[in-house]
């Protein structure tokens, strides 16, 4: 089985003019987008006019986006209308896309017509990429171990017709390759990807994509001081366990600003000493999603050929159990010094994002953002439907925020106050690694990654509570979602009009810090 996705090569083209049926016919599926407010007269101008009118008026008008569907034509085109609406925010549109590609029998087509019809310019543009991002998520393929293939027909070319042609394709394209790895890399079994085939993963599109590769061993690591990250991996250090760093740099690349991502890549999570359930450890080998969306994340700027400088920092384990596996009151020393006290080897995903943010720090990028499938407890507060953010910049709150209602992946930003130490105050080290009720542990891990970003740099952690969801998510088809790779995009594009992530904004590296890849 492949490590990494084929590259597909769906085109993207655009046609303008009037919708005929022979240009409705030319394709083989098509879905067309019409104003829920004026329907009726938009349906009326449509190819099979009178059809569409007659399904629209017998159709179940209630609240829930609605769609028609029908085969039509001398070839029995499978056609689908869905209807926008004027007020939906991202989120509904990509999820009222998703379902209008799952209206049509046995997506994805060779070639699909996506269209609005009536609809104003500005808004047929974010119905268009909608659509169009759904297309890309539903045509992706995932890892499949059956014996007998089945059949799947590629979707070679999607035409977009409409108000909003003119939207930025390749932006929607880069994203979606983002989040297909994303979701690729997680959907994988952890006998097939484990540490050393994660790194042979992550080097194999290092060559491709142009990016430096370094990866800090147990040995780099122990120099570094890393005692965090290592007492997590103690358990099964001999199965390649560390910390894997890619850097993308932008062809122009004076005073660029310089951006970390960083992920939790825990290939498998039994949980540890304190062992996990059998209904808790069944889908364990998804706790590598974080570093998947932040190497996702990674693909996509790069695709976009973003102007900024971005490393990659992915802290790579297993949290097994063993002779060797770290024990509850244990007091380990992290790169940047602070002795934390364990408390309980299931929260390991703290532990080994500590020393990774720390690691990432030294090279004082201008922002930092992790990633990481962090604690049930954000899962509780929110549920799969949004993911939680937190930042030691309260004032940037409204922008993530908004980036989530503008991308269609919605984050709630969390209270991180300094009173929530309190909880967090050990007797014997610098830091308590968690508590033993698990109230509130979405803030109180927060407020711990806290004490391994140094107050100057800007940081942002989200805890991927929208990662895994049952049928998944707005436009996204499977239970994995890949979530964080489309937010991203639209955080940078709102954290650069702020000026948060602007040229020339960079700190200069403390005495001493790393100026090269392959040191740390």
């Amino acid at each position: 089985m492949e490590l990494l996705p084929a590259e597909r090569d769906t085109r993207i083209l655009k046609r303008s003019g009037v919708l005929t049926e022979r240009i409705l016919h030319a394709h083989d599926a098509a879905i067309i987008a019409c104003p829920d407010e004026k329907a009726e007269s938009a349906l009326k101008t449509l190819p099979h006019g009178p059809l569409w009118l007659k399904l629209y008026r017998e159709s179940d008008k209630g609240d829930a986006p609605r769609h028609l569907s029908a085969r039509l034509g001398p070839h029995a085109t499978p056609i689908t209308i869905v209807f926008a609406k004027a007020s939906s925010a991202a989120f509904e549109r990509l999820t009222n896309a998703g379902r209008a590609w799952k209206a049509l029998s046995a997506p994805p087509r060779a070639s699909v017509l996506l269209a609005t019809h009536g609809i104003a310019p500005e808004q047929s543009q974010h119905v268009l990429e909608s659509l169009l991002a759904a297309g890309l998520a539903w045509a992706a393929p995932l890892p499949d171990f059956k014996s007998k293939k089945a059949d799947r027909a590629k979707l070679s070319r999607l035409v977009l017709m409409g108000e909003g042609a003119s939207l930025d394709s390749d932006r929607t394209q880069a994203i979606d390759r983002g989040n297909h790895l994303a979701r690729w890399l997680t959907t994988l079994p952890p006998n097939v990807l484990d540490t050393l085939t994660y790194r042979r993963a992550l080097r194999t599109l290092a060559r491709k994509h142009g990016w430096q590769y370094t990866f800090y061993d147990d040995a780099a690591l122990r120099r570094a001081g890393a005692g965090a990250f290592l007492a997590v991996a103690r358990a099964n250090e001999h199965r390649g366990a560390g910390i894997a760093r890619l850097r993308y740099r932008p062809s122009q690349r004076t005073k660029a600003p310089r951006l970390a991502l960083v992920g939790k890549g825990i290939c498998f999570d039994t949980g540890g000493i304190n062992l996990k359930s059998h209904k808790g450890m069944y889908q364990m080998h998804e706790d590598m999603q974080g570093s998947a969306v932040a190497v996702g994340t990674l693909l996509a700027l790069t695709a976009m050929r973003a102007p900024y400088e971005v490393e990659c920092w992915l802290a790579i384990t297993e949290n097994q159990i063993g002779a060797r596996a770290y024990r509850p009151q244990e007091v380990v020393r992290a790169a940047n010094g602070v002795t934390i006290q364990v408390a309980h080897s299931d929260a390991e995903g703290r532990m080994v994002l500590a020393d990774t943010l720390a690691l990432a720090a030294r090279e004082r990028p201008d922002l930092i953002i992790d990633y990481a499938t962090l604690t049930g407890a954000c899962v509780n507060a929110l549920t799969e439907r949004f993911s939680g953010a937190f930042t030691n910049r309260p004032e940037l709150h409204a922008l993530i925020e908004h980036a989530g209602r503008a991308s269609g992946e919605r984050v709630w930003p969390f209270p991180m106050d300094e009173d929530f130490d309190v909880d967090l105050e050990s007797s014997i080290a610098d830091i308590l690694q968690c508590t033993p009720d698990s109230k509130g542990d979405h803030i109180l891990a927060a407020r711990f990654l806290n004490r391994f970003v140094p107050r100057e740099i800007p940081w942002i952690h989200l805890d991927l509570a929208a990662s895994n969801r049952s049928g998944g998510l707005a436009h996204i088809p499977t239970d994995f979602t890949g979530f964080g790779v489309r937010y991203t995009a639209h955080l940078l594009d709102e954290a650069r009009r702020s000026g948060l992530l602007t040229t020339g904004r960079s700190q200069k590296r403390s005495a001493g810090s790393s100026t090269r890849a392959d040191k740390l």
